[in-house]
């Protein structure tokens, strides 16, 4: 049976913040939603790390990540757009995906906040149980 997973690692931060190392090996996909909110001015800038260590690694070794797909407009005669990172300047959302591609076992994400407002990140991960 396939299960989506939802976590919230990155919760209403008003400074920046990066959320834990979270284990996802053997995950099907996974994806981030990013929030800002109560936000008046300036932006946030929100990256993921990555890691490709075994599970019982005490402080796996992560690195940025530049193989998000975002949730941009596209047509069909387009390729999928990978980015480093999403930038929000209003309250809202934006999803990215992490290119099914990029075989990792860690993952973590950092939001960066240069004014106000809070930032939240989700963790969304597919997995067979």
């Amino acid at each position: 049976m396939i299960k989506t997973k939802v976590q919230t690692i990155v919760d209403a931060a008003v400074a920046t913040a990066t959320s834990n190392k979270i284990y996802v090996g053997g995950a099907k996909r996974i994806g981030f939603l990013f929030r800002l909110a109560a936000h008046s001015s300036g932006n946030t800038v929100f990256t993921v790390n990555i890691g490709g260590e075994a599970e019982d690694t005490v402080t796996p070794t992560m690195t940025g990540c530049n193989m998000l797909i975002t949730n941009s407009a596209n047509t069909n005669g387009q390729t999928l757009i990978r980015v480093a990172s999403i930038t929000l300047s209003a309250d809202g959302d934006s999803y990215v995906w992490l290119d099914p591609l990029c075989l990792v076992t860690w993952v973590s994400a950092t939001a960066t906040r240069t004014t106000d407002g809070t930032s939240s990140v989700l963790l969304i991960t597919e997995v067979e149980e």
